[in-house]
């Protein structure tokens, strides 16, 4: 039996490049939210995401979402920074996290409605 490649969906938590950097952008390998479905992802190559971080620093961000991840790791989904990156081109895998709750991502989604207003 040939094992299907894996494919990052929506929901996901992956691993990214995020190089090459500039300014404020985050840089080497993070977390990032998968927003795109696997059907575009898996099409374009391209996946559409929210990077992540367990820096504490973004307490105060207000467009940072915060959460408890497994073992209780504190960390947060910034909402401000969405990406899109050729996942492949990348090196992008798997994160041990596997995905985010459903309200955790709900109100990712929520929160960068609000800054870009996909949906009215």
């Amino acid at each position: 039996m040939v094992r299907a490649s894996w494919l990052p969906d929506r929901r996901d938590v992956i691993w990214i490049d995020c190089n090459p950097q500039l300014g404020r952008e985050m840089k080497d390998f993070h977390p990032m939210l998968v927003l795109s479905p696997k059907a575009f992802n898996e099409r374009t190559g391209i996946v559409i995401g929210l990077p992540m971080t367990t820096a504490a620093f973004n307490e105060t961000n207000p467009f940072a979402i915060k959460f408890q991840g497994p073992k209780n790791v504190t960390s947060y989904v910034l909402a401000h920074q969405p990406k899109s990156f050729d996942w492949r081109a990348r090196g992008a895998k798997a994160h041990p996290w596997k995905h985010v709750s459903d309200d955790v991502f709900s109100a990712a989604c929520e929160q960068l409605n609000q800054i870009i207003t996909i949906c009215a």
